[in-house]
């Protein structure tokens, strides 16, 4: 079967690759377009390792087929900070000593980015909520939760 040209927007810039038939977006933003942040973990959409956000939402990309992004808006953590200014979450991050061997770290934070982009100012319990489709086997969720809030919360650096 013939490849499938899929254009789209990546991190604020235009992109264009060849799919493969049934290929999903995980395999097709590593391999095809050299966006290396989202991971690889169960590929089954238990994890959240591959998390990415299409047109604002969060999804997995390990469940979503390539071509449905033509034409959409796809986020990567890969597109969080601008040049060398970190966003606020990832030095919220650092900060809080939120990432450990850091295989979960960018599925959430494209998921914490996600919820304090339609909710600024989220309770903890919203926090939990969010990143309840992350799985971390390091930190025990605590910094992580803390490094959210800290944002949130407006303690984090700007």
């Amino acid at each position: 079967m013939a490849k499938t040209p899929v254009s789209f927007t990546l991190n604020g810039s235009p992109r264009a690759a060849f799919a493969d038939p049934g290929q999903n977006l995980l395999e097709f933003l590593r391999r095809d377009v050299g966006d290396l942040s989202p991971k690889f973990g169960c590929g089954q959409g238990t994890c959240g390792a591959c998390t990415v956000t299409v047109d604002g939402e969060t999804h997995l990309a390990c469940l979503v087929l390539a071509q449905t992004v033509e034409g959409r808006d796809v986020g990567t953590a890969s597109g969080l900070a601008r040049g060398a200014q970190l966003d606020p979450l990832q030095e919220a991050f650092m900060d809080h000593f939120a990432a450990q061997c850091g295989y979960c770290t960018a599925g959430m934070l494209i998921s914490a980015r996600a919820l304090l982009d339609r909710n600024p100012r989220p309770t903890r319990d919203e926090v939990v909520e969010a990143i309840s489709g992350n799985l971390c086997r390091c930190t025990g969720y605590e910094p992580i939760i803390a490094a959210i809030l800290s944002v949130a919360e407006g303690r984090a650096r700007a």
